[in-house]
């Protein structure tokens, strides 16, 4: 998945995970009250669906993705939604962002595909963007399920997420089993089983 080139895959709309609705495990988080709104930054936003949930609900969005066509996508959403979004076109493993951290940090399907690649890299942005005492809420393919490879996300296990997530600056607050809405995989519609990991960035080391 390294080598994908994903403006053409948003060029082409092979988007399988652009589902066009909120998801509905980020919209029980912000249900059950675990985060209020506040500023928050979305690791691969996309074409700017979830961004623009947070932004009506309350949030300060900055938003962030690879493609700059799934971005250009996500300004026009915005706008023509009225949401008040700050976009960023960047390799969230190489992210040169020296602005204040955030209290919450929301990724649906980008830790499960650079972990691969570059997981150092993105560890350290994860360090630079959560603030101490904040939250980071990542969804993540899931190792249990039991459809064929390639019929959804890439996979991990509980370990493998934990160990890579905690590191030298994370804690687990909650693991959850639960699932992406709205995937279509050849004309099929899918809800391939995540995991719902919400980890808190530490005030002091261990």
């Amino acid at each position: 998945m390294q080598n994908v080139d994903w403006n053409q895959r948003y060029i082409e709309s092979n988007t399988p995970w652009d589902s066009g609705v909120p998801s509905e495990e980020l919209k029980q988080v912000i249900a059950s009250g675990l985060i209020k709104p506040c500023r928050v930054f979305e690791i691969g936003c996309g074409t700017g669906t979830n961004a623009i949930f947070l932004a009506k609900s309350g949030f300060e969005v900055t938003a962030c993705d690879l493609s700059d066509v799934a971005i250009e996508k996500a300004k026009s959403k915005a706008e023509d939604s009225g949401a008040s979004i700050a976009f960023i076109q960047a390799d969230i493993a190489t992210l040169e962002y020296d602005g204040a951290p955030f209290p919450f940090v929301f990724d649906r399907g980008t830790y499960h595909i650079v972990r691969k690649g570059n997981l150092v890299g993105f560890q350290n942005t994860l360090k630079r963007l959560v603030e101490p005492g904040g939250c980071y809420l990542v969804l993540a393919g899931n190792a249990n399920d039991d459809a064929p490879e390639g019929c959804g996300p890439p996979r991990m296990t509980a370990a493998e997420l934990c160990t890579e997530l905690e590191f030298d600056a994370f804690d687990l607050v909650s693991l959850e089993v639960g699932h992406f809405h709205g995937v279509k995989i050849g004309g099929e519609l899918l809800t391939p089983l995540a995991w719902k990991g919400v980890f808190r960035r530490r005030t002091s080391p261990r």
